[in-house]
């Protein structure tokens, strides 16, 4: 009786010769997924395929057995079509190992290492409030963080005080138990220690076996110039300790600054609106502006400005956030209109207006004013 002749490897798999690896993996993926025995069981045919399939994976994607197949076909890496076993293939477990992870969520193969469930501790936060000021200018303070950190009264064992945790009879301390499944050997986290190779028969009192407790501890935090609403400033490993003496997670420090009582802040440029009389205005004057840091800029309102002029004073703005330099300050001038007048000063108003000739008819708005609207 003949021998079937073996099928072509680009074939079984549906790549045409030139296949990338990442293409030649992809396409065992969905092959694997659709003929795996522990999702056909009883099925031999798709245990056939699925052996079949194997085999062209495990050639197609070593680079020296896939070079010797090109050129001189299946007696070139399989001694003239033998059976392929996968549980008798070396490097079986390095090849298919992540495959059958994202499958299945186990670990396949015979490494039998210890399986560690030490795990990193989870991210803590605190809130800090700043003024307008602070934020600009930066700050030295410190918060109150609560977070995990290991049982001082067990030494974060999980065990009462001259007690230890035993090894886990289910998984021999290994984290893991192994199961054979038609040709694999499949490992799965040890139902009875959640693998941690270890089972605490006499908890701690304090921590309740959990290895970790809650804690309140005063940081010290550097807030730099510059920051604004809303900015986290990452502390690593000050957050969560992990569990069973796991490394710990970071501290997010959020910041939250209040408002000013007439600076406004874009980037690092402050703005403020001043108000001045219309005589200032109208002749010109040279008047005292309150910066943030305190002191005070003079600024010269020249003759003839308008309500809505907008002054800038360079440099007197927030310091650039982990850079060098200053914004600006941005004033705008708003002509303050008397509510009321007394006699004298009402005489004087009607003697000065009757010098000026105004003509109250609606002005045209100008080019810039419309193109401006159009484009928002």
């Amino acid at each position: 009786m003949a021998t079937q002749a073996k099928r072509d490897y680009y074939e079984i798999l549906s790549v045409t010769r030139t296949a990338t690896e990442q293409e030649i993996k992809s396409s065992y993926r969905k092959l694997a997924m659709q003929y795996h025995p522990d999702r056909n069981p009883g099925d031999a045919v798709a245990e056939e395929k699925f052996k079949e399939c194997t085999e062209a994976y495990s050639v197609l994607m070593d680079a020296e057995k896939r070079a010797r197949y090109d050129q001189y076909g299946h007696a070139a890496v399989n001694g003239g079509g033998a059976g392929f076993d996968p549980s008798n293939f070396s490097g079986f477990n390095d090849i298919f190992g992540d495959i059958f992870s994202d499958f299945f969520g186990v670990n396949t193969g015979g490494g039998g290492g210890r399986r560690s469930r030490v795990q990193q501790g989870g991210d803590a936060r605190a809130d800090l409030t700043l003024t307008f000021e602070e934020a600009a200018f930066g700050k030295k303070t410190q918060v109150k963080v609560r977070r995990y950190e290991p049982c001082e009264h067990c030494k974060g064992s999980g065990s009462a005080a001259g007690k230890a945790p035993s090894t886990c009879p289910t998984c021999g301390g290994r984290g893991q138990v192994r199961y054979q499944q038609a040709m694999f050997s499949i490992a799965r986290t040890c139902p009875s220690c959640q693998g941690a190779g270890r089972v605490i028969s006499d908890p701690c009192g304090k921590c309740k076996g959990e290895t970790r407790v809650m804690k309140e501890h005063v940081i010290d935090v550097g807030v730099p110039a510059g920051v604004e609403d809303g900015t986290r400033i990452r502390y690593q490993e000050q957050g969560d300790s992990g569990p069973n003496g796991g490394p710990s997670g970071d501290l997010f420090v959020v910041l939250h600054v209040k408002p000013h009582a007439f600076f406004e802040r874009e980037g690092k440029d402050l703005h403020c609106s001043v108000p001045v009389s219309f005589s200032q205005a109208a002749l010109g004057a040279e008047i005292i502006i309150p910066t943030l840091d305190g002191g005070q800029h003079k600024l010269k309102v020249p003759e003839g400005t308008q309500s809505g002029t907008t002054f800038r004073v360079k440099g007197k703005g927030v310091p650039a956030l982990q850079s060098t330099g200053k914004g600006d300050m941005y004033v705008q001038i708003r002509v303050q209109t008397p509510s009321k007048l007394n006699k004298r000063q009402r005489e004087l108003m009607v003697e000065l207006g009757e010098t000026f000739s105004i003509d109250n008819q609606p002005e045209p708005r100008s080019l810039f004013e419309k193109v401006k609207d159009i484009f928002g």
